[in-house]
């Protein structure tokens, strides 16, 4: 019997773009020729609850419930029949069907509004003159939101658009509260997400689910849709993988989870998942299963199987995502975060540049596990390959390179490999703040299509940078900022407080360098996050290095990542939350950069120890580029045309840029050196080292100092002649 994989994303992870777990698995099913469909569960149950259907169910329950409702929920009540006249139009707008709603909706009197609009961020700041779309995506994605908090207050606790049940799957050491909540009669959202997938089992008919469950918020909704397929279908194998087993179930002890699932793999999924099949068809035993729990006996068991090797990145296919309705997801601005706004507002293809982090040191990182440990780059002409596949198939030019850290001279050979297939992208990435980002490189990645990036400065203090190891200074992290901000990409930081040991002091030192940083305009973007202690990172297996000691009482039978711990320092990190967060929106939107640090908080904090001038100095200290013979060269320009004029000797050469032309009057045989120069390095050709540039130079014109030094090099390197140490 033929095997065929239904591949199924659980509610709910985004409203904007599917999350790429099962597209990639999909793509590595094509390539050894195993039939698969898949689903996302998460924005096909949006679209049904949120419907005018759906509405009327949730009216409906609180009708016949007579549920004693809050103030918020009583007005969004009354306010029914407006919900239920302009659910379906927004819907339609939010996913780019129903544009000119735009101007009604941001007029502010289309929408029925609720508490949610009474925290909305000052529209001037938020969006000053970019336009009607943006202003009514936002106040569409709010008039979600108040009805979801009415969802939430009457029909299940635990809806959220982007983690549904989270609280049940965070950190969950014992099963029993998700097992109680399991066993518990079925809700109105249970019932749709049981409907809708009961319709594509019908449809697809599978021999085989598998689940992907990236977040917390995601296993309520896999093991709900289990239990069902456990009802229906007893023979139906059921397997669960995905970034919420790899990082908290490694230690599995709890037997009970495969009451409504029978497999769970770890890590990469491709290799586990083909043996499995392979073992389900009868070809292979269930002692060669790898990275993979069952149930024995009644007892959990882990096969690891070493032996078998994992699959390579130049072998596990393109993505794809055939069977996702791409057209129904919606663009929504949650908050005015200029990088939030990237990834929740648009549709991002993903792809993966190098499997790992080539760094794999920071100590507050799971650089233990395999999806950060193993690092695998692939070739530029592979991943363009893929990006053009994945173009035609989605008919969507935008791609977020999901690398844990995107290597430097791999992001370079992709976006000289863009330019040379006059490929059209729009793209952005995670990286590391190191100073392999040089102004050159900056420039070529975003002559390719490079709009953002987004990097961990983490705590802004040497010593815990030195402590996290980071292999940056906070000087270093300036300068990056800054070429990427001179090339036009938005750089956006992740911001960390909280780390072992860190003091007030630290903390308001850090915000005085986040501060600077907005303030001279070398960062455009930023979030702060409070630092939890994993399992798997340096700090939480060699917790008294870090001078932090564990609390509790040791691990649960079910999950175990985020580990408790008291750091000796004392230092009450929670009294820094509220006034980081509002510091940083004001700095982010260009204000309040001459406000004390004392007046961003309700309890009092030391004076900042920090230069005013530490970022500007940083800056302007910056060492001036050196040229060396090792060094690549490369001319991103468009050919020039070289016109002689013989009766005076000179010729002009006319670059035209896509906003101007501009030429330069040169001597004949100069003209033609440059000419013949700019050809050998354009970025159709190989790359060349600039000590063949160099002796060609001094063989037939002269001085290469005296080249460098001159006005033409200077105009050259302005209009897109560059230099790469990687």
């Amino acid at each position: 019997m033929s095997q065929k994989v239904l591949l199924i994303t659980p509610p709910f992870t985004q409203l904007n773009t599917p999350y790429p777990a099962t597209a990639y698995l999909k793509g590595y099913l094509n390539t050894i020729s195993v039939d698969s469909a898949q689903m996302d569960l998460g924005i096909e149950l949006i679209l049904e609850l949120f419907s005018k259907q759906g509405l009327t169910s949730v009216f409906d329950e609180i009708e016949q419930n007579d549920f004693e409702l809050s103030e918020n929920a009583a007005r969004i009540y009354r306010l029914k029949s407006s919900y239920l006249q302009t659910i379906d139009s927004v819907i339609a707008f939010l996913q780019d069907k129903n544009p000119t709603l735009a101007y009604r909706i941001s007029e502010g009197d289309f929408l029925p509004e609720a508490s949610r609009f009474e925290q909305l961020d000052d529209l001037d700041w938020a969006f000053g003159t970019l336009g009607v779309r943006d202003k009514a995506r936002y106040f569409s994605t709010h008039y979600l939101e108040d009805i979801g908090d009415l969802i939430t207050e009457v029909i299940d606790p635990n809806f959220g658009f982007s983690r549904y049940a989270e609280q049940l799957g965070l950190s969950a050491n014992e099963f029993d509260e998700l097992d109680q909540a399991l066993q518990g009669e079925n809700g109105l959202i249970d019932k749709m997400m049981i409907s809708l997938l009961s319709d594509k089992m019908l449809e697809v008919m599978p021999t085989v689910v598998a689940f992907s469950v990236p977040f917390p918020g995601n296993l309520y909704g896999a093991l709900k849709c289990g239990q069902y397929l456990k009802e229906m279908f007893p023979e139906l194998p059921i397997i669960m993988g995905g970034g919420y087993p790899n990082t908290e179930l490694r230690t599995l002890k709890d037997p009970r989870i495969f009451n409504y699932i029978d497999y769970i793999t770890l890590d990469d999924g491709e290799a586990p998942i083909r043996i499995l099949l392979e073992y389900l068809r009868g070809q292979s035993s269930l002692e060669n299963l790898k990275r993979t729990f069952y149930r024995e006996d009644g007892e959990v068991r882990f096969n690891t199987n070493s032996s078998q090797k994992d699959v390579s990145q130049r072998d596990v296919g393109t993505p794809d995502y055939e069977g996702l309705h791409l057209k129904d997801y919606l663009s929504v601005i949650e908050v005015a975060n200029p990088m939030h706004r990237l990834w929740s507002d648009g549709r991002w293809n993903k792809l993966t540049l190098a499997h790992g982090c080539y760094w794999g040191k920071c100590t507050f990182c799971d650089i233990s596990l395999d999806y950060i440990a193993r690092y695998e780059p692939i070739t530029a002409s592979i991943i363009c390959d893929r990006i053009e596949t994945i173009m035609e198939q989605t008919g969507e030019n935008g791609f977020h390179f999901v690398d844990e850290a995107a290597p430097p001279a791999l992001m370079r050979d992709v976006a000289i490999e863009i330019l040379r297939r006059g490929l059209s992208v729009v793209w952005w990435t995670n990286i590391r703040f190191e100073i392999s980002f040089s102004k050159d490189l900056c420039r070529l990645l975003r002559a390719s299509g490079c709009i953002a990036v987004s990097g961990g400065l983490e705590v802004a203090s040497d010593r815990l940078l030195s402590l996290i190891k980071k292999g940056v200074t906070v000087s270093q992290v300036s300068q990056v900022c800054n070429h990427f901000s001179q090339a036009g990409i938005m750089v956006h930081a992740y911001l960390m407080y909280g780390f072992p040991t860190q003091t007030s002091q630290e903390t308001i030192d850090s915000m005085e360098m986040v501060r600077q940083l907005f303030e001279v305009g070398v960062l455009q973007s930023a979030f702060w996050h409070r630092f939890a202690m994993t399992a798997h990172s340096p700090v939480g297996l060699d917790p008294e290095f870090f001078r932090v000691q564990r609390v509790g009482e040791g691990q649960g039978s079910f999950a175990n990542n985020e580990l408790p711990f008291e750091d000796p320092v004392g230092t009450d990190h929670a009294e820094f939350s509220e006034g980081l967060r509002k510091s940083l929106f004001n700095y982010m939107h260009g204000v309040g950069f001459d406000i004390p640090h004392q007046d961003w908080f309700e309890v009092d904090v030391p004076k900042t120890s920090i230069s005013p001038q530490f970022i500007g100095n940083a800056l302007t200290g910056e060492k001036k580029f050196s040229y060396q013979d090792q060094h690549r060269i490369l001319w991103i320009g468009a050919e020039p045309e070289m016109v002689i004029y013989e009766e005076d000797d000179i010729c002009e050469l006319i670059f035209s840029g896509k906003k101007e032309d501009f030429a330069m009057e040169l001597p004949v045989q100069f003209g033609e050196w440059v000419y013949k120069m700019l050809l050998k390095v354009s970025y159709v050709q190989e790359l060349n080292r600039l000590k063949v540039i160099r002796e060609n130079y001094e063989e037939e014109m002269g001085d290469f100092e005296e080249l460098i030094e001159s006005e033409v090099w200077e105009i050259l390197r302005d209009q897109g002649l560059l230099f790469f140490k990687v």
